[in-house]
């Protein structure tokens, strides 16, 4: 494995900082419009917006995946659009990522698959379980009990339910021990238990181990219940950054009127 230096993060305790970001794909309307938002250590802030809003643009400009056109992101001490190749992998093994779409490979195992979170502090590819480090699928093991899937290790991964998939998710960005973990959509394709219950587990490992979390979502009531923060986006632009604590449910409708969608009706 790499060395891992560990620049620290701002003073105040800032540890994702997004100043004036502008990213432009062409001649289009930018993806991103003069962001600038600060996220600090074990906050939990949650994007809203619609589709195209820009949400997950601005996750991946966290981890290094895009560079901002101009403006500056700052994340774990690290500038993203100044980073070399080497400190951009040394930033990407302390962000973990979990997707909408979870990106596990069907016919493997469970456990492979949460292998699969280590493979940036490995030194080549691992093309099979018995090639991972013993400490490496140990390791893993204890992340799928954590998430409650131990018992499905050595079970084909295309064989679960949609939430148990994204579980076993979680379970591989967690083998990272990330200090920031990224969640684009997490639960969108899952149904309302499910949902709940990914968001849950987020919630509490992000507790547990004073994880700082960025996580898009379209579900209002799940972002009041879960988040610390929501940060509302439209056209690229913030339109709205505000602590959950203080809105009200007739509050949260109408902030999410504010990013441009009309309000869900309350659940039955």
């Amino acid at each position: 494995m790499e060395p891992d230096t560990r620049p620290e993060a701002a003073a105040d305790g800032a540890v994702v900082e997004f100043d004036a970001v502008t990213k432009s794909f062409g001649a289009d309307a930018p993806a991103l419009d003069e962001v600038s938002l600060t996220a600090r250590a074990g906050e939990v802030v949650v994007l809203l917006g619609l589709s195209g809003s820009g949400k997950s643009t601005l996750l991946r400009h966290v981890d290094g995946l895009q560079a901002p056109t101009s403006g500056r992101v700052r994340v774990l001490g690290t500038d993203v659009g100044a980073a070399s190749s080497r400190e951009l992998r040394r930033l990407r093994r302390r962000v973990g990522f979990v997707f909408q779409q979870f990106h596990l490979v069907g016919p493997l195992t469970v456990l492979e698959n949460a292998c699969h979170g280590a493979l940036g502090g490995l030194r080549a590819p691992r093309l099979g379980l018995p090639l991972y480090p013993r400490s490496v699928r140990r390791a893993a093991l204890e992340q799928l009990d954590r998430v409650g899937l131990a018992d499905r290790a050595f079970q084909r991964a295309d064989t679960l339910s949609g939430g148990q998939q994204q579980r076993v998710a979680v379970a591989r960005a967690l083998l990272q021990r990330p200090e920031i973990l990224l969640a684009d959509e997490p639960v969108a394709s899952l149904d309302p238990e499910s949902a709940h219950q990914v968001m849950e587990l987020i919630r509490a490992v992000a507790a547990e181990e004073r994880l700082t979390v960025l996580c898009s979502l379209h579900q209002v009531d799940l972002a009041l219940s879960w988040g610390d923060r929501v940060v509302g986006l439209r056209s690229g632009r913030v339109v709205m950054d505000a602590p959950t604590a203080g809105l009200g449910r007739d509050d949260a409708m109408a902030v999410y009127s504010r990013v441009g969608a009309p309000a869900p009706a309350p659940a039955a």
